[in-house]
């Protein structure tokens, strides 16, 4: 469910702590953890913040945008996983998603598509959906992410959730080019 300040205010209470105070608590955490595995709980944390437009101006006030895609570029696959579900939750939001191209995600978001891990697939894809725009169209929709954007579709048998995905970004952004 998406808040508002009436429901937030109604669900953290007279003594709560309110969204900023709370979000930055995390990034702290976050940044003061020493083992993976508080890194991943903390980052999937924020990637379900993510989803909520409420939520979008303080997780650029945080910069959180750029510490998912920081994960992004981790050795540990469950950190890139949670930074590319965070980078597509929030890059439905165009001032989200511009700070997303203008932080390098784009070319890090199209290397999740070659990931072993299929929520980090269907999160690049979707992610790109949401990216590809005039300005970077260049940049999103060069000739080998189309191609395996077209395998992923092609892949029906496969995983019903990549091809739906990938049909999607090839309906609206290929498509549109032809």
């Amino acid at each position: 469910m998406f808040t508002n300040d009436r429901r937030q205010e109604e669900r953290t209470g007279k003594y709560g702590t309110p969204r900023l105070h709370y979000l930055q608590e995390l990034v702290t955490q976050f940044q003061n953890a020493t083992n993976e595995e508080t890194k991943e709980r903390v980052v999937a944390n924020l990637a379900n913040f993510a989803y909520d437009p409420y939520n979008y101006a303080f997780l650029r006030q945080l910069n959180v945008l750029e510490l998912f895609l920081d994960c992004i570029t981790e050795p540990n696959e469950k950190l890139v996983e949670f930074g590319i579900g965070g980078v597509c939750n929030s890059c439905a939001d165009p001032a989200n998603a511009a700070i997303i191209a203008q932080c390098g995600g784009i070319p890090l978001v199209i290397q999740c598509l070659s990931s072993p891990v299929r929520n980090t697939v269907n999160s690049a894809l979707g992610a790109l959906y949401y990216l590809c725009n005039k300005s970077n169209r260049d940049e999103i929709l060069k000739p080998e992410v189309v191609d395996l954007i077209n395998r992923y579709a092609a892949a029906e048998a496969t995983s019903v959730s990549f091809s739906n995905m990938a049909k999607a970004f090839l309906d609206k952004h290929v498509s549109e080019i032809n």
